[in-house]
C-alpha cells in the first residue's frame, strides 16, 4: 500500500510529529550534518512528550497500529502463568514486566498469580502509557491484585522473582551496517532540503566491526542491523538478577537465519495502522520502528552476563509444552458460539507456523532456579543458537 492510501492522521498528531522532525534536525545539525541511524530511532521512538511511545497516541489495539498477543486473548497471558507460577516459589514472589504495553498481560498475570506473587514492578518508560496501564488493572483485577502494582520509570538495582519482556527487544534503536566493496559502513542519518536522509561513512567504532565481522554473510552489498542496545539491555538485567529467571517473547531468528544472504535488505519495518511501512522517515513519530531479534546476540548477552541459558523454542512449542489447548477446553464455550471462534482463533494466529506461531520466539535465563521449566520440555532449539 502507498502513502497516499494509507490513513490520514490528525492534524494534532501531525503538528507534533513536526515537533519532534524539528528536534531531529537540530540535533543532526549540531552533529555536523550527521547522527547514527541507532539515535535517530530512539528519538523517533522514545523522545520526550513526541516520540512513538511517549507521545499520547494509542498504539496498541484495532484503533493503534500493531496488536499484541496478551490483547489477542487471556489464554496466552493464563498459560505464562503456568510457567511463572512454577517458578515464584524458588524467588522472593516478585514479576518484573518491561513495556505493558496496555496493560492486558500485566492484568492477567495479577490474576492468575494471586497467591503466590508478592509485588508486580512494571518499568515503563512513558507516562501515557502507565496511567492507561493502571486504569487498565484497575478495571479488569481486584483491588487486592492491584495494590500490588508498583510502576517504576528506571531498572530497579536489583531483581528477585521473574522478569519478562513480551515485543520489547524488538524496540529497540538498532544500527544500520552495510557491507560493501570489502568494507562495512555505518549508515546514519542526515538532511537534504530540510528532509531526512540516510547517509553512509566509515564503520569505525571496534565493538560494532566485531560484531558484524561476525554476523554479516560474504555477500555484497549487504544491509543488516546490529543490535548493542539490546545487548547492553540483557547484559544489564543479567547483572542484576540476583534469583530468578527472564523471559524474552519476541520475533525473531537465530544469527544464521538473521544474516542470511538473501535476507540482504535487512529487518527493519515501519508499522503504521495496521500497514507495514519501509520508509523510516514516513510520519516520524506516527509510525513504530521495529526490527527483528538477533536471539544468538541475546543468548550472549544472557550467558556473558554469568546466567545459564534455560532454553529457546518458538512461540507455539512454548505454549503448547504449557497446555494452552487445555486452557481452552476448561472454558467448556460451546463450538458454535461467537466466543468460542474468537479465541479459537486468536489461538490460531498464536500458534500457527504462518502466523506468530514459528516467527515468535521465547528465550529464558535462570539464576539460582531449577533449569526444568515446563515450557521448554519439547522443541528446544537451543543448538541453533
Amino acid at each position: 500500500m502507498t502513502a497516499a492510501n494509507l490513513p490520514e492522521p490528525s492534524a494534532e498528531a501531525l503538528e507534533s510529529s513536526e515537533h519532534l522532525k524539528q528536534t531531529i534536525r537540530e540535533e543532526i545539525a549540531l552533529s555536523d550534518g550527521l547522527i547514527p541511524f541507532s539515535r535517530f530511532m530512539e528519538l523517533a521512538l522514545y523522545a520526550p512528550q513526541y516520540g512513538y511511545y511517549t507521545g499520547g497516541a494509542h498504539k496498541i489495539g484495532a484503533a493503534g497500529d500493531f496488536v499484541t498477543a496478551p490483547a489477542l486473548t487471556p489464554l496466552f497471558g493464563q498459560t505464562l502463568a503456568r510457567q511463572i507460577g512454577e517458578l515464584l516459589p524458588q524467588t522472593a514472589g516478585n514479576v518484573y514486566e518491561f513495556g505493558a504495553g496496555t496493560g492486558d498481560l500485566a492484568a492477567t498475570l495479577l490474576n492468575s498469580l494471586s497467591d503466590g506473587l508478592n509485588r508486580y514492578y512494571i518499568v515503563e518508560l512513558s507516562p501515557d502509557l502507565a496511567e492507561r496501564q493502571r486504569q487498565f488493572i484497575a478495571d479488569n483485577t481486584t483491588p487486592e491484585a492491584a495494590a500490588k502494582v508498583v510502576h517504576l520509570n528506571a531498572l530497579p538495582e536489583s531483581l528477585d522473582g521473574i522478569a519478562i519482556g513480551n515485543e520489547v527487544l524488538d524496540a529497540m534503536p538498532v544500527e544500520l551496517v552495510r557491507r560493501e566493496h570489502g568494507c562495512f559502513w555505518q549508515i546514519g542519518v542526515g538532511l537534504e532540503n530540510g528532509q531526512f536522509v540516510r547517509r553512509t561513512s566509515p564503520l569505525t567504532r571496534p565493538a560494532l566491526l566485531q560484531a558484524a565481522a561476525q554476523y554479516f554473510p560474504d555477500a555484497e552489498p549487504y544491509t543488516g542491523e546490529l543490535h548493542p542496545a539490546q545487548y547492553a539491555f540483557v547484559r544489564t538485567l543479567a547483572e542484576r538478577l540476583t534469583r530468578g529467571g527472564i523471559i524474552f517473547i519476541d520475533y525473531g531468528f537465530d544469527a544464521a537465519q538473521y544474516y542470511h544472504p538473501q535476507r540482504n535488505e535487512g529487518t527493519l519495518i515501519g508499522h503504521y495502522r495496521h500497514h507495514t511501512v519501509h520508509d523510516p522517515f514516513f510520519r516520524v513519530g506516527l509510525t513504530d520502528l521495529t526490527a527483528h531479534v538477533n536471539f544468538t546476540d541475546t543468548a550472549q548477552a544472557g550467558t556473558d552476563g554469568g546466567l545459564d541459558l534455560i532454553g529457546y523454542t518458538t512461540q507455539a512449542d512454548f505454549l503448547l509444552n504449557l497446555g494452552i489447548t487445555e486452557l481452552l477446553e476448561r472454558q467448556n464455550l460451546a463450538p458454535d458460539s461467537p466466543a468460542y471462534v474468537q479465541t479459537a482463533s486468536a489461538l490460531q494466529k498464536l500458534l500457527m507456523p504462518h502466523e506468530m506461531g514459528e516467527l515468535f520466539k521465547v528465550i529464558a535465563f535462570g539464576r539460582n532456579i531449577g533449569v526444568d521449566w515446563q515450557g521448554f520440555t519439547r522443541g528446544d532449539i537451543c543448538h541453533k543458537l
